[in-house]
């Protein structure tokens, strides 16, 4: 038996009417503003060859961990779900696999993963009744002959979804050409990358040597020299920015960073690139590392952001079979007042630094990092991020960085996904739960509501465009 597909209008608002009523006005001003999406994970190679997308399996479930990880957690293995490994593509067939996902959608009944698919199914594909086993098989036939139009290509999607800035991120072994591709192919679209180092700065990381060669092929210098370390990510750098990117992301384990004399940084460099690093020896490289990243910043401009707190690659055995980002990545107790002091240290009191920092452990966020951004120049608070980019994990980032931080020392909201098609649903729960939380204060006298019409916007736009440097000119991609 079908049941219906209906996207309440007032989902996500408070139950209170008078105040629900306030949270409609605030949403009336910003729910056609324009997307900026500073930070995320698409594929940059979709929008440069604007191929159409192959099918619901490969577009909506394999690249989704939010997804997966959930299914696998019910003990359904990955290698039906037409997720990638190591040895090659996946043998699943596609339908299967969206059969199993279709008839498994009670798993996320309550979750964020249900909120952005039924977006997704509903206002993207028109589906007007749920996904379930029955329906399964309709879904599949009716969104693969949608992927198959010139409506559904990737720039297509990307002008639909009122996108108007999109960063992607690479790391500086990355040639950039499909970023060279979209700047050369005529299309609008602001597609921008985001230098993501981690590869060529993390010892323990298994690609390390291979990605120092690249790094060396790419900047023409001796990366295995200290000095002509550094060097090349000056040179790289650049190429980042001359393809748009204007910040820089760093996923490291801890926050730690250090302020190292340069004859230790020297020393502790060739014990790095000779393989002879202890564990205590590679977490005090990556955190040298974030901050000669942030003497960089100051030298070129680049947005640092740091978002530490994640046990990678937990589940060993997915990670051996299925490699990196297979959901498998759980949250850690995170340390930031010792940790950021080295570089608050030399570089807190920069007028020209910018360095925006993003938690998995919400226990910091009234303890640690509301204060520290609440007073230091350079500092900005990411939003709720990863396993917090919640209806709940939005409201408690809110309440609690909030009362200390203020509103403007955060930089609105980023969907940090590597799933195209949610981006615009993403955004309308961050918009919708902010002016859910606005229309509180207003409720309570402790905002008028014109102020709180003024703040929406700025947290649905003008924040997140300001602390990325996206309302400055754009780049042009040299030929």
């Amino acid at each position: 038996m079908s049941q219906s597909l209906i996207l309440n209008d007032d989902r996500l608002f408070p139950a209170e009417a008078g105040v629900r009523a306030i949270a409609r006005r605030l949403y009336g001003e910003v729910k056609t503003l324009p997307i900026i999406s500073p930070h995320g994970h698409t594929d940059p190679e979709w929008f440069a060859t604007n191929d159409p997308f192959p099918n619901a399996t490969e577009l909506l479930l394999a690249p989704d961990h939010y997804l997966y990880r959930m299914l696998y957690s019910q003990g359904i293995p990955l290698e039906k779900l037409g997720i990638a490994s190591k040895a090659g593509p996946s043998e699943a067939d596609p339908r299967e696999a969206w059969r199993l996902f279709a008839g498994a959608q009670s798993l996320f009944r309550g979750t964020p993963s249900a909120m952005w698919l039924n977006h997704v199914f509903a206002q993207v594909f028109g589906f007007t009744e749920r996904l379930n086993a029955e329906t399964a098989d309709s879904y599949f036939d009716v969104i693969n002959e949608k992927l198959a139009t010139d409506a559904f290509r990737p720039r297509a999607l990307f002008d639909r979804f009122n996108i108007e800035a999109l960063a992607t991120t690479e790391s500086p072994s990355d040639s950039l050409r499909h970023h060279r591709a979209i700047a050369e192919s005529g299309w609008g679209g602001q597609v921008i990358t985001a230098y993501r180092p981690d590869p060529v700065i993390d010892a323990e990381h298994e690609d390390f040597q291979a990605a120092l060669e690249r790094f060396a092929n790419l900047s023409g210098q001796d990366v295995m020299s200290w000095q002509g370390y550094l060097q090349a990510h000056r040179i790289r750098r650049a190429a980042f920015a001359e393809a748009g990117a204007t910040s820089t992301d760093h996923g490291h384990p801890t926050a730690a960073t250090a302020d190292l004399s340069p004859g230790h940084a020297e020393a502790l460099f060739r014990t790095i690139v000779a393989g002879k690093a202890s564990p205590a020896e590679a977490e005090l490289f990556r955190a040298q590392m974030l901050t000669e990243m942030a003497a960089m910043s100051l030298e070129d401009g680049l947005v640092m952001q740091i978002h530490p707190g994640s046990f990678r690659n937990h589940n060993r055995q997915i990670f051996e079979r299925y490699g990196r980002d297979k959901g498998a990545d759980i949250p850690t107790q995170t340390d930031y007042v010792r940790a950021l002091k080295p570089l608050l240290d030399r570089f807190g009191n920069e007028a020209d630094l910018s360095v925006i920092v993003f938690t998995l452990d919400e226990t910091s966020y009234a303890r640690e990092l509301a204060p520290l951004a609440g007073h230091y120049p350079i500092l900005k608070l990411g939003p709720a991020w990863w396993f917090h980019d919640s209806p709940e994990g939005m409201r408690r980032f809110r309440e609690q960085t909030t009362e200390t931080a203020g509103f403007y020392n955060t930089v609105g909201f980023n969907d940090d996904t590597r799933a195209f098609l949610s981006i615009p649903a993403r955004h309308d729960v961050a918009r919708r739960v902010d002016c859910s939380f606005l229309a509180r204060l207003v409720a309570e006298h402790r905002m008028d509501e014109d102020e709180a019409a003024a703040l929406a916007v700025d947290l649905a736009y003008n924040l997140p465009k300001r602390a990325y440097k996206l309302d400055r000119p754009r780049r042009k991609l040299a030929a």
